[in-house]
Formats: structure tokens, sequence, C-alpha cells
């Protein structure tokens, strides 16, 4: 099967990724998705109610890791408009919508990025930023994230591969170890990630090739044990993330020739229990021009909400919650083994 690889960098379309997922599952005589939640009752896949309001602000990024679904980059143009984000703030205003989840790319980039927090801040919702570590150091417009974090009590999520150097240079480009590191002991100076702060530090694992995250709590006490005794880095959870077969990393298995395997392995271990709680029940997807989607990875497939609700302009509550999740063979992703959220592991 030839490399997704059509023009330089450009990955193929959303709708050739579709295809190639097809047609491995067909040839390897894999079970559709939806036929797996049929077998457990779970078909169609309703949303449980909307908690949380995930908003992708933007594809611009000040890095390039290889495992980015979002195919982010500091040549990207996509980034969410002020109009856009006001009718996230109407949106958000609604009482059963209890926490922001803020994403990009690199959010800090979009230019509107601190208004969008200060004004989610005064709805008192919850804020979770997915903040990439080196954008801390990134330069004197970035230097005051950390103070602007407390200040408006964000939550920070921060993707870590591992806490060795050459693993995470090698996913993430060479000095983001180093840098990541010195952005996590300036967030710790002033109270993330200590005990009895108040300021939450989460950091988010995927892993490094064509395999399945290990037991979330076996990686987070590796990780808490070799970051405070090397770097003196304290944090509070670690989310581990299956590492979904698309965009860049379904390029990776093409070129790895991991791919069949790959997709086997999600279907083989498919866990019921985590198809239960998987994030697309409970979570919306805003994407940057104000679509919506079910979850991240169908934001990057294109595959928009059906019904007659499709932009964040017409956000109307009961109409969401009535709606069929749309579902393709990427979803195996987030229900193999423990399952994978954006909250790490599901069972």
């Amino acid at each position: 099967m030839k490399s997704l690889l059509a023009r330089g960098s450009e990955l193929a379309s959303p709708k050739e990724q579709l295809r190639i997922l097809s047609e491995v599952s067909s040839r390897k005589g894999l079970p559709l998705f939806e036929e797996k939640l049929q077998e457990i009752g779970s078909f169609p896949l309703r949303p449980t109610g909307i908690d949380i309001l995930q908003v992708n602000v933007g594809k611009l990024c000040n890095q390039s890791c290889k495992h980015c679904h979002v195919d982010a980059a500091p040549d990207r143009k996509e980034v969410m408009s002020k109009e856009t984000m006001q009718e996230c703030l109407v949106a958000l205003a609604s009482p059963n919508i209890t926490t922001l989840d803020i994403t990009g790319g690199a959010p800090e980039m979009n230019p509107n990025f601190k208004w969008f927090v200060e004004e989610a801040s005064k709805l008192g919702k919850k804020i979770l930023v997915r903040c990439n570590l080196t954008i801390v150091l990134a330069g004197e417009k970035y230097r005051g994230l950390p103070e602007f974090f407390a200040k408006h009590r964000v939550e920070v999520i921060s993707s870590l591969p591992y806490f060795q150097k050459r693993r995470t240079d090698a996913q993430r480009g060479e000095g983001v170890f180093d840098r990541s590191v010195q952005a996590l002991q300036k967030l710790n100076e002033i109270g993330y990630g200590i005990p009895g702060s108040g300021l939450i530090l989460n950091l988010v694992y995927n892993p490094g090739g064509a395999f399945l995250p290990g037991g979330q709590s076996t990686l987070e006490s590796d990780f808490k044990r070799e970051l405070k005794q090397h770097f003196g880095v304290e944090f509070n959870s670690l989310f581990a993330l299956t590492n979904m077969p698309i965009s860049r990393f379904l390029e990776f298995l093409l070129e790895s020739g991991n791919l069949d395997s790959y997709l086997e392995k999600l279907v083989t271990t498919f866990n019921p229990s985590a198809a239960a709680g998987v994030m697309c029940r409970n979570t919306l997807s805003v994407g940057w021009d104000g679509s919506l989607y079910d979850c991240d990875f169908n934001q990057m497939l294109d595959m928009q909400l059906e019904g007659e609700v499709t932009k964040i302009s017409d956000f109307n509550q009961a109409s969401l919650d009535a709606r069929a999740i749309r579902l393709e063979q990427h979803c195996y992703g987030c229900t193999a083994g423990a399952g994978s959220s954006c909250g790490g592991s599901l069972a």
C-alpha cells in the first residue's frame, strides 16, 4: 500500500485515510466497529449529555510531533476567530456544560487565547488547557503563561512521551525533552502539580510505537519517581492514551509495515467496559471554524455531526443529545485494552 504522503509532507485526505482503514479491515476480516457495538447492545451509540465542550482553537503549533493526529505545525493557517470563540461561550453558558477543554495545535498561539480563557472563567466553568510545555519557553510573548494559568485556576494537561530524553525527542523533536522539563519546573515553582496547591498539572503519555500503552497506574508511578528523582518535577496524574490510527500515526504505521497488525490488535482487544465510557458520549468537539463533531478524532477525519445542528452558532442541547454518534474503524482506538480518552484510561 503506497505512502500517504501525496505531495511533500502533506497527508492524504481524511476520506482516503478512512478508505485505507476500511480496506485493511476488509482484507483481514475484521468486523465493523458498529457490529461490535451491536454485539453488546450499544448500537446506535448515543450521548449521555454534554458535560465537556472541547474547543480546538487552531492547528498552528510550535512543534510538529510524529504522533500528532491533528497534523499541527508552525506553518498551519487554521486559527479560530474571536467571533467563533464568542459563539462557543454562548454554548458554554448552558448549565449542563461544566468544563471547557481548550486544545490545538498549541492553543496559546491563537491571538485571542487569553481573552477566551478570561471570558470562560467569568462563567464559572472548569477550564482545561492542553499545553505542549515548550510553548512556555517560546519567547517573551508566552513567558507569563504559568502565572496566567494560575490566576484563572486553569488545569494544565501536557504531553510528555517519556521520562527520558531519547524517547521523547524521537517522537517530538530534538531538544523537546529538555525544554519540557524546564517548563514543568517553572509550573512547579508557582504551585502547579504540588500537593495542596489546588493547581492541577497532568501529563499525557502516548506509546512511541505500534503498541498499546501499559497500565496507567504503573506508568504514573514510574513517571513520578523518575521525574522527581532526576529533575525535581512533580505532577498530579498521568493519562495513558492509545495512538489513533489516523493522520501522522497512520503514516508511520504504513511506512513501518505495522498497520495490519496494529488495527488487528485494536479490534481483538475490544473492551465493552471501555466502550460504555468513550468520550464522545459526554463531550462535544468544536473545530477551529465552528463545525461540530462527536470527538476530536472525528474532527480530524472531517466526520461532522449528523443532524440539523452542525455549527456551534446553532447550538441546541436537546437536538445534540438526541443524535446518533458517527462511527468508523478508528473508533477501536478508544475501546482497546483499558480504553482511551482525553482523560486517560477508561477501564
